[in-house]
């Protein structure tokens, strides 16, 4: 029973994490259809601001995580995507991959390839005793600070004026500008609060793994990526289940497969996903409507 209950924490714990990286990707997707990549270096650059203020107060080493993420992805929009907006999703889609390359060979160049070591949070690294079932204080932590961004950000889009600004921009932009919608205030908000959710990933990989390196948020990427096209592309609901049930089954299929099995996890997760997409090739939460390239 104890094992149990540890392996659904942990699978929740990580589907969590895979959940806030997908959605980020699919709210940068849903107002600008622009699958952007050089989000795994949002998490790159948060994880190297804890690194370099790790001896400081942990809310100090946050807000700072924070900030860089934030600053450099108002950067990428305002120099890399902005003067491209106009054009076709595979343009954008190779600009994203040349500025994700771009920034992770300079911070290579400056900083070199090997991992670093960073000793941080490690007061979650105890466990703690929950129904007379011990289990590590930084998984609970994990999965409750992932709830609250969700239902926060849920809640932000739902109840604010930008928030409704950035739905109807996902909807139909054309239109969307028509009624007043500024297109830079919405697609800056969008870069903003994926670099937030990058930030707290970051956080959260970091003190799990206790290393960084320029490559950190390549594999998170990927996965997310992956399932935020099960969860449905355009749709945020969609990204954050798709990104949950990948990163969950990645952990079970762990736990459940024979140990001679368990280095082809991700060929089993890869077949689940192509498994379906071909039964439901739009996604599980398929996006409403027609939405408009800007």
């Amino acid at each position: 029973m104890d094992r149990l209950v540890q392996t659904l924490v942990d699978a929740v714990s990580v589907g969590g994490l895979y959940a806030l990286t997908a959605l980020g990707i699919g709210l940068i997707f849903g107002v600008m259809r622009l699958i952007n990549f050089a989000h795994g270096e949002l998490i790159m650059i948060a994880g190297y601001a804890v690194l370099l203020m790790f001896d400081m107060p942990v809310g100090l080493v946050v807000i700072g995580a924070l900030a860089a993420s934030v600053l450099l992805a108002l950067a990428i929009e305002r120099a890399a995507f902005r003067p491209i907006r106009t054009a076709d999703p595979p343009t954008l889609l190779i600009s994203s991959f040349a500025v994700s390359f771009f920034l992770q060979k300079t911070m290579i160049l400056f900083v070199g390839s090997r991992p670093k070591g960073v000793d941080f949070l490690p007061d979650l690294a105890r466990q703690v005793e929950i129904a007379g079932i011990r289990l590590q204080l930084l998984q609970i932590v994990t999965i409750v600070v992932s709830a609250i961004l969700l239902v926060g950000l849920s809640w932000f889009l739902r109840t604010t004026r930008l928030g409704l600004e950035m739905r109807a921009a996902a909807e139909n932009f054309a239109m969307a500008q028509v009624l007043g919608v500024r297109a830079n205030r919405v697609i800056a908000t969008a870069f903003a609060i994926s670099a937030v959710l990058a930030a707290v990933v970051a956080c959260l990989f970091v003190a799990q793994t206790g290393l960084v390196q320029p490559r950190m948020g390549l594999q998170l990427v990927v996965i997310a990526f992956v399932g935020t096209v099960i969860g449905g592309l355009g749709s945020l609901p969609g990204a954050a289940l798709g990104g949950f049930l990948v990163g969950a089954t990645t952990i079970l299929l762990q736990t459940l497969l024979p140990p001679d099995l368990r280095v082809f996890r991700e060929a089993f997760v890869f077949v689940a996903v192509a498994l379906v997409l071909l039964l439901r090739p739009q996604g599980i939460i398929p996006a409403r409507g027609l939405k408009e390239r800007i």
